[in-house]
């Protein structure tokens, strides 16, 4: 650029500083989490499928969610979609151990479906991948259950709360425009 003005290179260093936030977007691809099967959980893994990534908990009275996450998980997963469990023990609510939380969910719920180790999902221990919602999306789990919707080329598709259920319209209705046709 000839003879560049000062509000030219003032605005080249903003541009610049605005493209170096972008690897913060793109990052759910890199975030690993431990595996309660032992062993990481990397989002690299699933690149380019959709991922629901939801923070649970053993004794909520949302648990039995867990029927409708493992349903979820059996009806798109040839198509792609993988569902993600965290448990969590931020709202005082999830058993002793990664390995009663796995016998717990074997035994009441039959899942099959990839779950982490016990994780923080808030706060100051939060995973990098919920200071990156807080962050980014302004979104931090207010209690257990809350499901977030990450799409094929890593960015939020949707965020719900607790109270919505994993089968309901809202969730199904973000999922399969990100599916393959079947």
């Amino acid at each position: 650029m000839p003879n560049p003005t000062r509000r030219d290179i003032l605005g080249y260093a903003c541009l610049c500083a605005g493209l170096a936030a972008f690897p913060a977007l793109a990052a759910p691809q890199d975030w690993q989490f431990g595996s309660i099967d032992g062993g990481t959980l990397s989002f690299s893994e699933w690149a380019g499928k959709p991922i629901l990534v939801v923070n649970t908990a053993s004794r909520c009275g949302f648990t039995k969610q867990y029927d409708g996450l493992q349903a979820l998980y059996d009806k798109y997963r040839e198509r792609g979609l993988v569902v993600l469990a965290v448990p969590s023990q931020d709202f005082k609510q999830e058993l002793a151990s990664d390995e009663d939380v796995a016998e717990f969910c074997e035994v009441n719920f039959n899942l099959t479906l990839p779950m982490t180790t016990i994780t923080h999902v808030r706060g100051a221990k939060a995973h990098p991948f919920y200071e990156w919602l807080a962050e980014t999306q302004n979104f931090t789990p207010s209690w257990n259950f809350n499901k977030v919707l990450i799409g094929p080329d890593g960015g939020v598709e949707g965020l719900w709360g607790s109270v919505t259920r994993p089968q309901s319209k809202a969730i199904t209705a973000a999922i399969e425009p990100l599916l393959p046709r079947s």
